[in-house]
């Protein structure tokens, strides 16, 4: 494993491992959730990143600024995510990365960028999250109980707080600076679901027993790509909660694993 930067903050950095052989390698950029707060980091998917480039994946599991630190928030994070994928560009010559083979794969917020990369093209050219004009093309995305619906994510945590009487806390809102009413474009750029069709083929995977991420978030994202032309699978389970999915013993684990490999096998 080798960490690399991306940019000069001290959270811009991703870390490389290749798998065996001389490649070109398929290249699988791991991000990692946490509702896209500080206190959760990569090191959080290394072992999803391990179990990846066992498969034959060069991985490149990526850091960014995130909620409660300098630069993260809107803009931030989301151009931290955009940026740390393009420098892949920088890195293919010499370690081999085979780049149009690209896959984005990502748990919870992670599965919001995962699936936001590999939409930004959509993007209209003025928008402040664009930070390339030709974005490296995503082959593939996965999201993992992803957060792919910001408003619905937001109006979830709304109506927990005022039903539960909670003291408010939205970490969509926290990412975004605010409500859909105040940031309505923020919203609309930040969120994969208003970026449909990607035109990029997707896999979404759940457990049916998530109570940190609804699973009818992903229900819902499904048909409206699968409505729009989107080539897209949606992978239910029905015995596993959120973490699950990032547990490289659990059968969850197998079933993504064998998801990528289909993947890897088509791309």
């Amino acid at each position: 494993m080798e960490r690399l930067f991306y940019g000069t903050n001290e959270n811009q950095f991703g870390d490389l491992r290749l798998p065996e052989g001389d490649g070109p390698h398929p290249v699988a950029v791991v991000i990692h959730g946490g509702f896209w707060k500080e206190h959760f980091g990569l090191e959080i998917m290394n072992d999803v990143a391990e179990s990846l480039t066992s498969q034959g994946f060069a991985t490149w599991n990526i850091e960014y600024r995130r909620v409660g630190q300098e630069g993260g928030a809107w803009p931030g994070t989301l151009k931290d995510a955009a940026e740390a994928c393009d420098y892949l560009t920088q890195l293919s010559d010499s370690y081999s990365l085979d780049l149009s083979k690209v896959v984005t794969i990502g748990h919870s917020a992670g599965g919001h960028l995962a699936l936001w990369i590999a939409g930004r093209h959509r993007l209209s050219a003025d928008s402040e999250l664009v930070t390339n004009a030709s974005p490296l093309p995503i082959a593939a995305a996965v999201s993992l109980a992803g957060v792919n619906d910001l408003h619905k994510m937001y109006e979830v945590h709304q109506k927990r707080d005022s039903t539960l009487s909670l003291q408010p806390t939205n970490p969509t809102s926290e990412l975004l600076g605010g409500s859909p009413d105040e940031y309505p474009t923020r919203f609309k750029e930040a969120s994969p679901l208003e970026l449909l069709p990607l035109n990029v083929p997707q896999v979404i995977v759940h457990g049916s027993l998530d109570i940190n991420v609804p699973v009818g978030i992903s229900d819902h994202y499904y048909q409206m790509a699968e409505n729009l032309g989107d080539f897209i699978k949606y992978v239910e389970l029905p015995e596993d909660e959120h973490f699950m999915l990032t547990n490289v013993s659990s059968p969850a684990w197998e079933t993504i694993l064998e998801e990528m490999d289909l993947l890897k096998k088509h791309l």
